[in-house]
């Protein structure tokens, strides 16, 4: 693979990591072969039966326009057993925010960051006033939900957002507190709670809060397809609401803004019931292994996730964009350096959740760059056995041209005293209590991600 290229168009970046496609062309067409730790996917589903059937429509599905997006909201509907009146289904949840912005937030949005970039980014487009709550490191990126209320009420803001698990850190609110923060904010013109990586979460039975949504006039859930079906190039989400604001985000919407990828696999969904739900739970427990072996490295800090993301502040003196660099061109191992997240910096990376094949391969590229030796640690503890969903592949070997004879220097230099000496934080270290007496300095209105202001701001985050 061409690493120069390739790592050239991350640091072109200001926003997003750069789609696969334009990878793959910057790459010579080796895109393949990386590991993919940025993309946050469900790797068990579909399943191959199901590409296989994907693939024997294809042109059909190619030559034939799709069914209109009430036939399609109208399957999902009954798969999911929703109101078809409560339900709007978008190009990708990033239609359906650009819709809510534009219909629905008047001139300002108050949101906690670090979170979707989508959220910050797209009400400034339009003129409106972003208030961005910092969230507290110190608190494990935990979200004080009285914190927040009192920030909304200092700036005066006339909608909010909080994504539950949050992107990043997959910071988690139990449904009861969403519920307190909707009575709290029951005032404000938009309440949006984006629940688009809550499929994976297992905290509680049934964590979602779509079903008060409907009962309240200010509030939308937001719901992804894409990052839980592993078909993020498929584009298709929705929301939930009241039928007041539901129908006007659907009278909105273009009559197909829905391809015919997304009807396919949307009126498959019914014979795959089962295939999804264990797709979901390997994906839980790879969460727990993965947390568990990252958290074996020295001076990693690896937070709490109910995502299939984990967030993680890498040791003291480790800059997160040459470490991005250096595990892709070195090892053909791709992930998220989050210092373009506003609220975030590049000590942090959101590593994608993966089976345990491409998880030992993320190990051992780390370990070669940041200390240039295998790390002795104990295996994580059993878990139950996994049901076989499908076959993933092993990682391949690297091509010719990105074996290293003579590597380069690890990034830190470390004592050879055993790992357990060295006080780390435990996969699944509960997050201290967040303290609300005092209100966490917001960002002033209107910031950019360019502002000096910003870049003070994530310096000393």
């Amino acid at each position: 693979m061409a690493g120069g290229n390739v790592t050239a168009l991350f640091r072109a970046s200001t926003a997003h990591s750069p789609s696969y496609f334009t990878l793959n062309r910057a790459g010579g067409g080796q895109a393949g072969e990386i590991t993919d730790f940025c993309i946050p996917c469900n790797p068990y589903f579909p399943t191959p039966e199901m590409f296989d059937m994907l693939g024997s429509r294809l042109r059909e599905i190619l030559t034939y326009y799709p069914s209109g997006a009430d036939t399609i909201t109208a399957e999902l509907c009954q798969v999911l057993g929703l109101n078809p009146q409560t339900v709007a289904m978008g190009n990708g949840s990033t239609e359906l925010i650009t819709w809510i912005d534009h219909l629905l937030v008047r001139e300002s949005l108050a949101v906690p960051v670090p979170t979707f970039g989508r959220w910050t980014d797209q009400p400034m487009e339009t003129g409106k006033r972003v208030d961005m709550l910092l969230l507290p490191e110190a608190h494990g990126f935990g979200l004080d939900t009285a914190s927040f209320v009192q920030f909304i009420r200092s700036r005066g803001s006339r909608a909010a957002v909080i994504c539950n698990p949050n992107n990043p850190d997959g910071g988690f609110l139990p449904k009861q507190r969403v519920i307190a923060l909707l009575d709290e904010l029951q005032d404000l013109d938009l309440v949006v709670v984006d629940e688009s990586f809550l499929e994976f979460a297992d905290a509680e039975p049934e964590p979602s809060v779509a079903a008060e949504a409907v009962l309240r006039t200010n509030v939308i859930v937001l719901r992804s397809l894409g990052k839980n079906f592993g078909l993020h190039g498929v584009r298709f989400g929705y929301l939930v609401s009241n039928p007041t604001l539901a129908g006007k985000v659907r009278a909105a919407l273009p009559k197909w803004n829905l391809n015919s990828f997304a009807e396919t696999v949307v009126f498959m969904l019914k014979e795959h019931r089962q295939e999804y739900a264990e797709s979901l739970s390997q994906a839980r427990r790879d969460r727990q292994e993965m947390t568990w072996r990252l958290s074996q490295l020295p001076g990693m800090t690896v937070y709490p996730s109910q995502g299939n993301f984990l967030y993680v502040r890498l040791p003291e003196g480790v800059d997160g964009s040459v470490l991005r660099d250096r595990l892709l061109s070195e090892y053909g191992v791709l992930v998220r350096e989050c210092s373009n997240k506003v609220g975030s910096s590049s000590r942090f990376l959101r590593l994608v959740v993966r089976p345990q094949e491409d998880v030992l391969r993320l190990m051992e590229a780390m370990e070669g760059v940041l200390y240039g030796r295998r790390i002795q640690a104990p295996e994580p503890p059993p878990q139950p056995m996994a049901p076989m969903l499908s076959q993933v592949p092993s990682p391949q070997p690297l091509p010719p041209e990105q074996a290293q004879t003579q590597p380069a220097a690890p990034m830190l230099a470390l004592a050879q005293e055993p790992v357990s000496a060295r006080g780390l934080v435990p996969a699944r270290a509960p997050r201290a209590a967040p303290v609300a007496a005092e209100l966490p300095q917001p960002m002033a209105p209107g910031y950019s991600s360019g502002t000096a202001a910003v870049d003070r701001l994530i310096a000393g985050a």
